[in-house]
């Protein structure tokens, strides 16, 4: 009878510590280094997952803890997919019930492929849920301050939907956008097909924004990134409108003339061989992914639009002529 009863008060003593554990760590203060901090619970995350994400993002030293005083609430099951602003240090049973109640942010800006950085900056400057803390800095300046190590904006910013709370800086935003670049090309670059002529990824970066420009058909990005690759193995120019324009800059009327192709500029890839020094404009997945898995096995050399979009693709001059003298000229 005294086992039992010293067996209870072990019990009782043991339940006691155990509360009063979880009762400190629930009310401790988490420290988020880095605020505004966004934490995204994607769909069908369970509480195992999502406190292993907290540790991971460096809010959590352990998961075990949080793991056990959700399950202790009852409701360690009812978590709420979303995108959640972590702006303040809180305590783990408040980060719970935000995350439980569904305290999501819904502010979204969209970064279109294919845009230029400058096209970025104006739709962040146009947002009104953003606090404007980069619209009077460089864009070395930017760079700088989003922890770069580039010299140049162009191609290395992610195209997507990136969803914050409001308040929340153009900074912030483009650091994320940046952060998406690297992490999406380099697993891209790891799987690359072999052979490629690139003597670095920034190289592949540069034929991605190119193909990117060059059609808006996903099934015609591997033969166009193909054309350009077989081209510079042959020592040929790469004759691509795309990047004449965009060393045009702010003196492009909207069409190409004679004089701007014979006007050499550093993306005149008209007037200088190889690639030109940086990408042109940002590039989605199947531009990066086309850039790395060329279609080269038809030794395609040109390529003309037939003005729906799509194109022709010719292995030598004289079926390319013929090309652009039916779509181009209108002649049969």
């Amino acid at each position: 009878m005294r086992f039992f009863s010293k067996l209870l008060l072990l019990a009782g003593v043991v339940a006691v510590g155990f509360g009063a554990w979880i009762w400190n760590f629930s009310q401790s203060e988490l420290t988020i280094a880095e605020k505004p901090h966004t934490f995204v619970v994607k769909a069908g995350s369970n509480i195992r997952l999502v406190a292993r994400q907290l540790v991971d993002e460096h809010i959590l030293n352990e998961p075990w803890s949080f793991i056990v005083m959700a399950r202790l609430t009852g409701r360690a099951s009812q978590l709420k997919a979303g995108n959640y602003l972590l702006d303040r240090d809180l305590t783990p049973y408040r980060l719970f019930e935000m995350l439980s109640n569904g305290d999501v942010t819904q502010i979204g800006v969209t970064f279109i492929e294919g845009w230029t950085f400058r096209q970025m900056r104006d739709e962040l400057n146009r947002h009104e849920g953003i606090k404007h803390l980069g619209m009077a800095m460089t864009d070395s300046e930017i760079l700088q301050r989003i922890g770069a190590t580039e010299t140049h904006p162009e191609g290395l910013f992610f195209p997507d939907t990136y969803y914050f709370a409001s308040g929340m800086s153009d900074i912030d935003i483009l650091k994320r956008a940046y952060q998406a670049m690297h992490d999406k090309f380099a697993q891209s670059w790891s799987t690359r097909a072999p052979g490629l002529p690139y003597t670095n990824p920034y190289q592949a970066l540069i034929m991605a924004s190119i193909v990117e420009k060059e059609t808006g058909k996903s099934e015609e990005r591997p033969l166009i990134a193909g054309v350009f690759l077989n081209r510079l193995k042959l020592g040929m120019r790469l004759q691509t409108d795309p990047t004449v324009i965009y060393g045009l800059g702010e003196s492009y009327d909207g069409n190409i003339h004679k004089r701007d192709l014979l006007m050499d500029t550093p993306y005149n890839t008209y007037t200088r061989a190889g690639l030109p020094p940086t990408p042109i404009a940002n590039p989605g997945m199947g531009a990066i992914e086309a850039a790395l898995h060329p279609d080269q096995r038809n030794g395609y050399l040109y390529f003309v639009g037939k003005g729906d979009g799509s194109h022709v693709f010719s292995r030598n001059l004289t079926d390319h002529n013929r090309a652009v003298a039916r779509y181009q000229l209108g002649k049969n």
